[in-house]
């Protein structure tokens, strides 16, 4: 066994990361990351911080904030709600106005540039734009 799991409860107890409890600990969790992201050479070790971290926000949020089902014209148009935008306004994202009136009415399904570029301008995950697999 590596050394560095020779004793895990010792590696908490010293402030190794741990899973996020409570709303506190995710805004802790989530400036940590914010700073170390913000810093333009991360080393390695920083690196392997911003990974473990991000597991650990996307853990909570994921267990506290599961996205509801939508199919992705309904994730659309509610970002175009929220952002007072219209569909003129997304056109760069997707070509032109005519694909945004496609794929908001569901005759046009949103490709993976689409779904990066519309991350990117509503700052939201892509898993977002994925209606959920139903289960069977």
């Amino acid at each position: 066994m590596s050394t560095a799991f020779a004793n895990p409860t010792e590696m908490i107890r010293q402030g190794a990361p741990r899973l996020i409890h409570s709303e506190d600990e995710l805004t802790q969790y989530t400036q940590a990351l914010f700073d170390l992201t913000a810093k333009p050479d991360p080393t390695p070790d920083e690196e392997e911080a911003i990974e473990l971290i991000s597991l650990l926000i996307d853990h909570y949020e994921t267990e506290h904030y599961p996205l509801p089902e939508a199919e992705p014209a309904e994730v659309l148009r509610f970002l175009l709600e929220q952002n007072s935008l219209s569909q003129r306004d997304i056109a760069p994202e997707l070509g032109s106005e005519s694909t945004v009136s496609l794929v908001l009415s569901g005759k046009r399904q949103l490709n993976r540039d689409h779904i990066a570029r519309l991350s990117r301008r509503f700052n939201v995950s892509p898993a977002v734009f994925f209606k959920a697999a139903s289960s069977y």
